[in-house]
């Protein structure tokens, strides 16, 4: 059964940080790209970030941008997001996500056809 386990949420203050982790089941997803999405209460589900089978190919989106990080460890089939510099605008359900084999809008939640349960962050003020 293929499965997405997120990690790693909780409460922080503003400027702190956390980092998420997201274990896959499958190995087959070591050949996908892998994502995080966000959602705040009232807001669409957001892409956040994005890593391809190649490590070396990364996206953020643009308000994440030199304060997050996301990485992938093919020896363990996990993902992980590092968030430094957090503001209470960052405060949503985290989600992973795959996309595969084929990934034409990589920012776009209908592409992704694995989730994970989605972990809260919360930054106060």
């Amino acid at each position: 059964q293929v499965q997405l386990v997120e990690s790693g949420g909780g409460l922080v203050q503003a400027g702190g940080s956390l980092r998420l982790s997201c274990a896959a089941s499958e190995r087959a997803f070591s050949r996908y790209l892998m994502g995080w999405f966000r959602q705040a209460p009232g807001k669409e589900r957001e892409f956040v970030a994005a890593i391809g089978w190649s490590a070396g190919t990364t996206s953020y989106t643009d308000s994440v941008k030199e304060r997050f990080t996301i990485s992938r460890d093919y020896t363990k089939n996990t993902v992980s997001l590092q968030m430094n510099s957090l503001k209470p605008e960052d405060t949503a359900v985290y989600y992973c996500a795959a996309c595969g084999p084929v990934c034409r809008a990589p920012t776009r939640p209908y592409e992704y056809g694995y989730w994970g349960q989605g972990t809260q962050v919360t930054v106060s003020s």
